[in-house]
């Protein structure tokens, strides 16, 4: 068994079934139409505050802690884009998801990561997917890589649509009990399309956060 057959799945819209990278079966119902879906929706409060920290940029980006253990490796291999604040909206689309896999290891859901890089639906997803992961006794080990993604802005300037293909054919669920490895033979349940809308937290500062997750499992136009 792989990270992508464990039993997570739950619907956050009327219109999408929601599932993290490579989690269970399930296919983007969102369309694919020119609107950035929740492009309306305004960002929350982070419970702790995103101030500047003096540690390196990929520890503690906006001074909080999104850092994981040598074992669990997520790469993002994108090319930044020229706009400003699409490139800010990728980058914590990213630490949105190394704050998700934070929470799976430190085994809760208010680790400082999670309520910083996510509001509304994008904070609920997170928090019911590590339950998830705790629930069933796994963390998670190996490389989950992301890429080919692009970004667009809605005509506010307040929200981007981060999109993205994941790849987990190397990238595990591990029992916390035994440290069995759960592993599958590769196939195309390896491969997700993701949209993330992330919103901007206003306040003047670069910080974003993901307000809605889409989700195409079995993605042929990832392989």
């Amino acid at each position: 068994m792989k990270r992508r057959s464990l039993p997570v799945a739950v619907a956050l819209t009327a219109t999408a079934a929601l599932l993290l990278t490579a989690c269970g079966s399930g296919d983007d119902k969102s369309g694919d139409n020119d609107k950035i879906a929740g492009a309306g929706q305004a960002a929350e409060t982070p419970k702790e505050s995103a101030s500047a920290s003096g540690a390196p940029a990929g520890a503690k980006p906006d001074g909080v802690d999104v850092s994981l253990p040598s074992d669990m490796d997520l790469v993002f291999d994108w090319k930044k884009p020229k706009d400003k604040n699409e490139a800010a909206a990728m980058e914590d689309a990213a630490n949105y998801f190394r704050a998700i896999y934070r929470g799976v290891d430190k085994r809760t859901t208010k680790d400082a990561a999670v309520t910083v890089y996510a509001t509304g639906d994008g904070l609920h997803y997170a928090q019911v997917q590590i339950n998830e992961w705790i629930k069933g006794g796994w963390t998670a080990t190996g490389t989950l890589r992301h890429y080919d993604a692009t970004t667009r802005s809605a005509p506010n300037g307040q929200s981007v649509e981060v999109a993205f293909c994941a790849d987990s054919s190397k990238f595990y669920g591990k029992e916390i009990k035994t440290n069995k490895i759960l592993t599958t033979k590769p196939s195309i349940e390896d491969f997700d399309y993701l949209k993330i809308v992330m919103v901007k937290f206003p306040t003047g500062t670069d910080l974003w956060q993901a307000s809605k997750v889409f989700v195409e499992t079995k993605a042929a136009k990832c392989q």
